[in-house]
């Protein structure tokens, strides 16, 4: 374990209430006990004076959370960088590394590896803890904006390889299930298959069939949360070890689970976009970990 340097977090106030009820009701990750201690410890603020638990927020004020240092779990922080130029950096994330701060990491983050060589990299996109690979990263605000413009209009190819359950019967799957929040038992909701989700596509296709397992590319034309391991589950496959979805995309009620909880494999292999500047397409590949090799490609 290692201290990190503390935090401030910070949110405005979207309507009036109660601030001990404001943060039970808005922040479950903490029980009223909790709360109401860093209360007391008067690391709550609002607009700049301490908290008690019977102030009342009102709207468009900011509500702080000065959280003093704490220890954060240890994992792997070797990122490796694949490709960068003055406006793009292209890195390779281990597998149980946070793209992004949350559920207890703010340090331990590739975020903040990667910008302790290049402080003025901003993330383009994320990956799940447990998943590994490509992340791309714009160095200006020129760069950012280009590539956010050729996300919306489809010009970013995404693929996956992915470690399923079950033998697949057909050689490609095109998975369009509606994806969004559904209840969960600690969470308040959790994306998964929904019918009053919004839209989304994948294509997947086999790799290599192995022993009550498929090896699958996964071709992703939407970006919703989780979309490879609930389209994938919602087709009858989901991914070996995936702790939170089963068949069928939803939450299984037996094992309850976080998004960050590993044990899948899951890795984003290929990139392809056109460079902020030239407008040419730039490819980029990270090397699938052993586990998510195909027969041929183990030398």
């Amino acid at each position: 374990m290692t201290r990190n340097h503390g935090f401030a977090y910070r949110e405005r106030i979207q309507g009036p209430a109660r601030a001990l009820d404001h943060l039970v009701l808005r922040h479950r990750h903490s029980t009223e006990a909790q709360w109401r201690a860093r209360i007391e410890r008067s690391e709550l603020e609002l607009d700049g004076r301490p908290v008690t638990a019977e102030t009342v927020l009102g709207p468009g004020q900011e509500l702080v959370w000065r959280r003093p240092p704490w220890d954060e779990p240890e994992v792997d922080t070797g990122f490796q960088v694949l490709y960068q130029d003055e406006l793009l950096v292209a890195v390779a994330k281990p597998r149980g590394l946070p793209t992004l701060p949350g559920g207890g990491f703010l340090e331990h983050t590739l975020l903040a590896l990667v910008r302790s060589r290049f402080p003025e990299a901003s993330p383009m996109h994320r990956l799940g803890r447990a998943t590994s690979g490509l992340v791309l990263f714009a160095r200006t605000h020129v760069a950012g904006t280009a590539l956010q413009t050729a996300w919306r209009a489809h010009q970013v190819v995404k693929r996956y390889r992915a470690l399923a359950t079950g033998t697949a019967g057909e050689d490609t799957l095109v998975i369009t299930a509606p994806i969004g929040p559904v209840p969960h038992p600690w969470l308040g909701t959790l994306f998964a298959a929904s019918s009053q989700g919004k839209s989304a596509l994948s294509r997947a296709r086999v790799l290599e069939r192995r022993a009550a397992e498929t090896l699958f590319e996964v071709l992703i034309e939407t970006g919703r949360p989780h979309q490879i391991r609930i389209h994938l589950a919602f087709a009858g496959h989901p991914l070996v070890g995936d702790p939170l979805y089963m068949a069928g995309g939803v939450p299984r009620p037996d094992l309850p689970a976080l998004p960050g909880d590993g044990g899948y494999f899951l890795h984003a292999e290929h990139l392809a976009f056109p460079h902020p500047v030239t407008g040419q397409i730039l490819e980029l590949w990270a090397p699938p970990p052993v586990e998510l090799l195909m027969a041929g490609e183990r030398a």
